[in-house]
C-alpha cells in the first residue's frame, strides 16, 4: 500500500519578497519523512485571496494532506481564513471555542480582547480547532486540509498536535554515498545502476571541497538492509571503475 501523500501552501508576501526565511516547510518535510507521509508538492503565493482558494481546491483534490501556513493573525492581510472558507463553500463565524481560549489567554495578561484580535476566532464552520501551546490562537482543520500559523514556533507546535492524528505509512529511510568524483564522470554508471534498481529512488547531489570536486549519492527506501547492501555494491563498482580507468 502506498504511503499518505501531503502537500504544503505557504501564504505571505514576506516569504516570496524574500523579507522572510520560510523554515516551516523544512521542518514539514522532516517529521512527515519519519512517519511514512510523502511531501510531494509545496506552493507559495502572495496575499491574494484567489491564489490561494485555486490553490486550496487543487492540492485537496490531488493529495492526502494539505498543511498552510501564514494568514490567520489579527490583521487586515491576514485573508488566509475567508480565503478557505470560500475554497470549501463555508461561512466563516466567530467560534465559541477559540473565543473562550483567547478570552482567557487575553484576560490572564491583563489585555483587552480587542475587534482585531478577536479576528483569529473566525473558524469555517465545521472545522476542527488546532492546539496553539505557544500563543494560544488556533489554528484548524478542515476537511483534509491544516490551517497553521506563519511563525515557526507557533507552526510547530500546532503540527505537533496534529501529527499523531494522521495516518501514517512506511518511514522513508536513506543513505548516503559520498564519492570524490564530479557528477559527469559517474553519472552514467549511476543511471544502470538506478535502473537495474528501481525499487528505491536515487538522487546525486555535486559538491566542491577545496580544488577537488565531489558527488553525495543519496539512495532512499523503506528497507535498511536493502539501502545498506545498494550502497556497499555501488561503492565497490564505482571504486572498481575508477581503478581501472
Amino acid at each position: 500500500m502506498p504511503n499518505p501523500t501531503a502537500s504544503m501552501l505557504v501564504i505571505g508576501d514576506e516569504i516570496l519578497s524574500g523579507r522572510t526565511r520560510d523554515s516551516n516547510m523544512h521542518y514539514l518535510a522532516q517529521h512527515l519523512t519519519k512517519v511514512g507521509i510523502d511531501l510531494k508538492e509545496v506552493r507559495v503565493v502572495l496575499d491574494i485571496t484567489e491564489d490561494i482558494v485555486d490553490s486550496v481546491q487543487i492540492l485537496s483534490k490531488r493529495y492526502d494532506y494539505v498543511f498552510t501556513s501564514g494568514g490567520i493573525g489579527p490583521t487586515h492581510d491576514d485573508i488566509t481564513t475567508d480565503a478557505i472558507g470560500m475554497a470549501f463553500g463555508v461561512k466563516v463565524e466567530i467560534d465559541k471555542e477559540a473565543r473562550a481560549i483567547l478570552e482567557k489567554n487575553y484576560q490572564g495578561k491583563g489585555l483587552e480582547l480587542n475587534e482585531s484580535r478577536l479576528r483569529m476566532a473566525r473558524i469555517p464552520c465545521g472545522a476542527i480547532l488546532i492546539n496553539n501551546s505557544v500563543s494560544a490562537a488556533p489554528g484548524y482543520n478542515i476537511f483534509n486540509v491544516f490551517v497553521m500559523a506563519g511563525v515557526p514556533s507557533v507552526f510547530q507546535a500546532m503540527f505537533d498536535s496534529v501529527l499523531p492524528s494522521l495516518l501514517a505509512g512506511t518511514p522513508i529511510q536513506s543513505r548516503t554515498l559520498t564519492v570524490m568524483r564530479g557528477e559527469g564522470e559517474i553519472a552514467l554508471k549511476l543511471a544502470k545502476f538506478a535502473k537495474k534498481n528501481q525499487n528505491v529512488s536515487f538522487g546525486s547531489y555535486p559538491f566542491q571541497l577545496d580544488s577537488e570536486y565531489g558527488t553525495n549519492i543519496v539512495i532512499r527506501g523503506v528497507d535498511p538492509v536493502t539501502l545498506d547492501g545498494l550502497c556497499a555494491a555501488l561503492l565497490d563498482q564505482l571504486l572498481k571503475e575508477n581503478h581501472e580507468s
